[in-house]
């Protein structure tokens, strides 16, 4: 990653995500990626798929437009997968897969972190990735629970009131995650009434992803790469509260929280909020870069009902990027620069270069 030093403090460091590569050819992405360049995008978190062929063409072309370049590949999301069996897939506490219903949305097929299965897969495929010269690292995405309280937002859009943890909502209650918590802690979760009063319960969910996480850590720095994550804000706050990350307990090389404040229903304060606890919570002992949730239409936003079409406006992102940058952040990272409108690119060039 970009270290804060003298030769380049007086500009942000600036990353983005981005998929692809869809039918683009070589000669378009090149132009693609450097005009990236150009506007002050330092590296790329890029997700194309799981083979490991397209992020080497994909890496060989960012590093000749002067890009760094990092795999974001989702961990415990997989859709069907002939190398991952139907019991490996989370079970919520109704005794319902997250294969067969997943919660608010088709794609939520959570695998469950407590299967030695799972993480060998995931091993399998990071390694292979990580193998690639051309890849300067792994980002993680998805390595969380499924949203046992959905962001206030988001209420709205799904129909429903996440006053408290619900069963239909609350991961993984599978054979193996029921036996491996009676063992470590004698109590039969599926005999109390309030399964989230039980704080050894949630600190059980926390530490799966953890030891998930840092597994795969020890793997990828022992092929002298860099893994990084995509996390909820926090982690206190909201990241354990909602998805189980107790990221500030993980072995990786740096944080990008999703600080999409309209998410949440709050201003741009909110994100130097979150971003000074993350700072504090790991004590500035890795850097952090804020992830700005970008507007895709601000003429429409105001009357757009999907608060996933929201985002921040031109005339946010400045204040946006000063919260994170006066409150600790090392950086910031775009979602996604596809979204920045030509309003955008000019307050993006004003405020990291300050």
């Amino acid at each position: 990653m970009i270290s804060c030093n003298v030769n380049n403090e007086t500009k942000v460091p600036v990353y983005a995500w981005e998929s692809g590569p869809g039918k683009l050819t070589d000669k378009e992405l090149l132009s693609r990626f450097e005009d990236y360049n150009e506007k002050g995008i330092d590296g790329l978190m890029y997700s194309a798929g799981q083979d490991a062929e397209t992020y080497k063409r994909i890496g060989t072309i960012a590093k000749e437009a002067g890009l760094e370049f990092h795999a974001w590949i989702p961990a415990l999301v997989q859709s069907k997968n002939d190398k991952l069996d139907y019991d490996l897939y989370a079970v919520n506490g109704l005794n319902e897969s997250a294969w067969d219903k997943p919660a608010f949305t088709d794609y939520y097929k959570f695998l469950c972190p407590n299967r030695e299965e799972v993480y060998v897969f995931l091993e399998e495929l990071y390694g292979a990735v990580a193998d690639i010269p051309e890849v300067d690292g792994i980002h993680l995405d998805y390595i969380r629970f499924p949203d046992v309280i959905l962001a206030r937002g988001l209420w709205e859009k799904y129909d429903l009131v996440m006053d408290r943890e619900y069963p239909q909502f609350d991961y993984c209650y599978c054979d193996s995650c029921l036996a491996d918590f009676k063992e470590l802690t004698g109590i039969e979760i599926m005999s109390v009434d309030d399964p989230s009063q039980i704080e050894e319960w949630k600190q059980f969910r926390y530490d799966l992803i953890t030891d998930l996480v840092n597994r795969l850590a020890d793997m990828v720095h022992s092929k002298n790469k860099e893994i990084t994550a995509a996390v909820f804000p926090g982690p206190n706050s909201v990241a354990k509260v909602i998805v189980r990350q107790e990221w500030d307990k993980w072995n990786i090389d740096a944080f990008f929280p999703m600080n999409y404040n309209d998410f949440y229903l709050e201003g741009t304060e909110w994100i130097g909020e979150v971003c000074k606890e993350g700072v504090e919570a790991i004590n500035n002992s890795k850097p952090i870069y804020s992830g700005l949730f970008i507007c895709p239409d601000p003429v429409t936003r105001s009357s757009e009902p999907d608060p996933e079409n929201h985002g921040l406006a031109p005339e946010d992102l400045e204040a946006a990027i000063i919260e994170s940058m006066d409150n600790g952040a090392a950086g910031i990272c775009l979602f996604t620069p596809g979204r920045m409108i030509d309003e955008d690119w000019i307050v993006l060039k004003n405020a990291i270069y300050r």
